[in-house]
């Protein structure tokens, strides 16, 4: 009786395995569950600037770069016929699925090593259910059929789990080495060999960290089951038992340089390819950042700022030929904030706005040398519909003189430069700065055109700014990736190609830097200057809570913000002097500059490949000409045909953006009245404008 009972149960138990073995799905249709590895960030001269984390730390290595030892080890404590089988020991197999059927035990035990590499690489789930060991033994033994033994083992070492530290588990040989012994793979000894061998059977359980004798218990026994099985002498054996477990936490896979840039690099890349792709799809990711600028950046932060309390400072370098971001740094810790200043601090940028005022009023055929403004004090209502905006110069004086554009540039003389935005017309300016590279909401407010702006503007918005300066009115859209290789031996190339438009004629272009030239070299950036043919404008908010120098070169286009970047506080006395644009942020930018160029031959600015024409201005508050009816005008990337004309603030004088400019995010339909930001004036109201 108890014998036919054992027959009926050894039969059903058949008939289950064969049945759920029917079911199983094809091998070659399953897709694998595991992703290609942790990824990896590099610099453009590619030194990795480290990985990308995650819950899952993996780095896949070949045959090669596996020490026998920890193979066989591997070999003697998992699946002791591995060689001699076909993916499945049905001895082991079938005696677990009888003694689940007949006793309703757990399964347990007679997993080979392709059928955990079935489990790692596509299936998952629970390893002790029998349904799902039938399954994982039929694919193995499919699986078998097209691959040999060297691959099931080599994929087998890169996909099982080894245990978790620090909440990160290490998937495969080359992350468990790095993390449990702080070295690569190929350098493992016997005894560690060993050790991570016998981790994948309980990885909690025997972790060294947690339980060192537990651990030394487990790798002992691998020794003794290597011996048994002649894989090791006993004597080899005996000596690396009674080792120390030689363990040391490894920090390869937290290590990181340029954390500010490697964060702004790895949203960019999740917002393309999502986050599970970022963080497990074993990316090589190449960018544009230049290790040697980077130190040269921080050093001339750190030489100028050298006090405990002195305030912090950011410097975006862009290619102006291409948009690469070639140096992202700033004085602040990532330790001590992930804030990234250079590209996320939205701060009030000053008078670095009025060289998109001076772009926008030389689209318009504007001579600067001979269009001239009242230089005073513009008292409340000077402005129609804007009854308490009041412009005073930077000092507070009134000079009571004409002064044309390049004299008011050079003396960055706001009150000027308030007359000439409202005779452009704010909306035209709001898509000057569209098309030069702002990308924040403007909201076309009269003070915009002093740097007064609801929500500020970052340092790499800027420097793209004025890196159309420097290229001849190509814009480029900042580019930090150059290309991003998969593990499949696939490149995204798209990163990296340069998205360029032409916005203001090269005419245009050569002369406004004729003037930030000569800004350099007797206006406000004197302090910047570094021997070589450069071009920049000054900025400093109200109360001296921002200042810039946003500067370049015909290769460089560099902008160097100040400020305290948590509160609003005045630099009204830093190294014994108060701050304005033309003073420590010129000296870093020299600093900073000088180092960049120094060896360098001096590169100076093209000519221009057309001659500028210039029309008459009639704007309300401009002095060359009497005010009439407007007509219409055409800028034609420079070259007015016929002449534009303004009275007060009306309109845009016909300005609309250039092909391709980005377009200007939609206000809300009823805005609520701004608060200003950090140092600026008020938009709508105005104040003492910023310099």
């Amino acid at each position: 009786m108890v014998a036919g009972a054992l027959v009926i149960g050894v039969i059903a138990a058949v008939g289950y395995v064969l049945d759920v073995a029917r079911s199983a799905p094809a091998v070659a249709k399953l897709h694998p569950i595991l992703g290609g590895g942790s990824s990896q960030v590099f610099a453009s001269d590619g030194t990795r600037l480290g990985f990308i984390q995650s819950d899952q730390l993996r780095t896949p290595v070949g045959w090669n770069e596996s020490p026998a030892s920890l193979k066989d080890a591997t070999v003697a404590i998992e699946d002791q016929r591995f060689y001699k089988h076909d993916g499945v020991d049905l001895t082991g197999i079938f005696r677990a699925a009888i003694k689940d059927v007949t006793h309703g035990a757990a399964v347990q035990g007679g997993s080979t090593i392709t059928m955990q590499l079935m489990r790692n690489i596509y299936l998952g789930g629970d390893q002790h259910t029998l349904k799902q060991k039938i399954i994982e033994a039929k694919l193995a033994l499919d699986y078998e059929k097209t691959h040999t033994k060297k691959s099931i083992l080599t994929s087998y070492l890169n996909s099982v789990p080894y245990g978790t530290v620090g909440g990160q588990t290490a998937i495969g040989v080359q992350a468990a080495a790095r993390i449990f012994f702080d070295k690569p793979a190929s350098q493992l000894n016997l005894a560690q060999s060993a050790l991570l061998a016998g981790l994948p059977q309980a990885p909690s359980q025997y972790n060294p960290f947690r339980d060192p004798a537990a651990a030394k218990e487990r790798r002992n026994e691998v020794l003794t089951k290597m011996a048994e099985l002649h894989y090791i002498t006993p004597g080899r054996a005996a000596a690396a038992e009674h080792s120390r477990l030689e363990v040391k936490r490894g920090t390869y896979y937290s290590q990181r340089r340029e954390d500010f840039f490697f964060e702004y690099v790895r949203e960019q890349l999740v917002h393309r390819y999502g986050e599970k792709k970022v963080a497990q799809g074993g990316l090589k990711v190449y960018t544009t950042i230049d290790l040697n600028m980077q130190r040269l950046a921080r050093n001339a932060i750190a030489q100028v700022l050298n006090q405990p309390e002195d305030p912090a400072s950011a410097i975006v370098t862009l290619n102006p030929a291409n948009g690469n971001i070639e140096a992202m740094a700033e004085s602040q810790s990532y330790e001590k904030s992930q804030y990234n200043l250079a590209a996320d601090g939205h701060r009030q940028p000053g008078s670095t706005m009025k060289a998109i005022d001076l772009a926008d009023a030389l689209s318009h055929g504007v001579d600067p040398n001979s269009t001239y403004y009242l230089s005073h004090t513009l008292a409340p209502g000077w402005l129609q519909g804007y009854p308490s905006y009041e412009v005073k110069t930077f000092e507070g004086t009134s000079l009571n003189r004409s002064l044309n554009l390049v004299s008011a540039t050079l003396a960055s003389d706001n009150t000027v430069y308030a007359q000439l935005g409202a005779d452009l017309g704010e909306e035209t300016i709001t898509q000057m700065a569209y098309k030069m590279g702002v990308k924040t909401h403007l909201s076309s407010f009269p003070a915009e055109a002093l740097g007064g702006l609801t929500l500020g503007v970052t340092p790499l918005e800027m420097a793209d700014v004025y890196a159309t300066l420097a290229d001849g009115g190509w814009r480029n859209t900042p580019i930090a990736i150059t290309k991003v290789a998969f593990p499949d031996g696939h490149t995204d190339y798209n990163w990296g190609k340069p998205h360029r438009v032409k916005v203001l004629s090269d005419a245009i272009t050569a002369e406004e830097t004729n003037i930030l030239h000569q800004n350099v070299q007797s206006g406000t950036a004197v302090r910047s200057a570094i021997g070589c043919p450069t071009a920049a404008k000054t900025g400093t908010t109200s109360e001296l809570v921002d200042a810039w120098l946003d500067g370049y070169t015909p290769n460089y286009s560099t902008v160097v913000w100040m400020g305290y970047p948590n509160k609003r506080v005045s630099m009204t006395s830093v190294h014994g002097e108060p701050q304005q644009g033309g003073a420590l942020p010129a000296e870093i930018w020299h600093t900073y500059m000088a180092a960049v160029t120094e060896g360098k031959p001096c590169v100076p600015f093209p000519q221009p490949s057309e001659t500028l024409s210039y029309t008459p201005f009639y704007g309300k508050f401009a002095t060359t000409g009497q005010a009439q009816a407007p007509s219409e005008s055409e800028s034609g990337g420079g070259q007015t045909k016929k002449s534009p004309q303004r009275h007060g603030r009306g309109g845009n004088g016909g300005a609309t953006p250039a092909p391709g400019a980005p377009a200007p995010p939609a206000p809300a339909p009823t805005p609520p009245v701004p608060t200003p930001g950090a140092g600026a004036p008020s938009p709508r109201t105005g104040g003492a404008a910023p310099n």
